[in-house]
């Protein structure tokens, strides 16, 4: 799940979105750490061999080979210029002793080219959208980790979220996201339906990993929301 969220954050860059835009977007969103600063501390280098590994283990299983995600290509050129996190001395940030200064200032040149995502145009991309595609992200892997038994409770997802891997807590948990889901511009909660509809949205615009699951579709047309006593019944 904190995968999905930093490769997001970081394919921004891509997009010839400001590093400085990243940051800010990432702490409206509510995450305790801006998802550069927090990439610099995973270190690029140990994700390229999560990545590696996780394909090795894909190919070995026969199962289908996913399309390669856009954060792929930033890694990759962040590790060629010898800058795969805190650990080495150099990131998206500058380390002076060890210590965070400031974002590189050479990243609006290596990433300044704007690639747009799908049918998105970089110069225009609301603030909204790169704080939703985050949240969303992280939201769309839990129900997947919920229909495949990885997850097993809905409270599980929600305290989990909050205090193993940062989701924002402002949202009460990643499924309670969800269900008290919000469409921009409107103060009505508008829950599973609305979390569907703008999933749509975000997957015409920027692409088909924020498509929303069966599970999720079937739940918002029945108008229900995510409770332990949903899934206690359905198991």
């Amino acid at each position: 799940m904190i995968g999905t969220f930093v490769n997001e954050g970081i394919s921004f860059l891509a997009e010839g979105v400001p590093a400085a835009t990243i940051e800010h977007a990432s702490s409206k969103a509510g995450y305790p750490a801006p998802v550069l600063q927090l990439t610099d501390e995973l270190n690029m280098e140990l994700m390229v061999k999560i990545r590696k590994a996780t394909l090795e283990a894909l190919e070995a299983e026969g199962s289908t080979i996913p399309v390669a995600h856009p954060a792929f290509d930033v890694i990759d050129k962040m590790i060629e210029a010898g800058r795969p996190g805190r650990l080495r001395g150099a990131g998206f940030y500058e380390y002076v002793d060890g210590k965070r200064v400031g974002l590189w200032s050479e990243l609006p040149t290596l990433f300044g080219a704007k690639v747009p995502a799908a049918n998105a145009d970089p110069a225009t991309v609301p603030l909204t959208d790169l704080v939703e595609r985050m949240l969303f992200v992280e939201a769309i892997e839990t129900v997947k980790c919920l229909d495949e038994g990885v997850l097993e409770t809905v409270s599980d997802a929600n305290i989990g979220s909050i205090f193993g891997i940062g989701f924002p807590a402002w949202t009460g948990g990643v499924l309670q996201y969800i269900n008290g889901y919000q469409t921009p511009g409107s103060d009505e909660t508008t829950g599973p339906a609305g979390f569907v509809a703008r999933a749509r949205e975000l997957a015409a615009t920027y692409g088909e990993r924020f498509e929303p699951p069966a599970s999720l579709v079937a739940k918002a047309e029945a108008g229900e929301t995510y409770s332990d006593e949903q899934v206690a019944v359905t198991a």
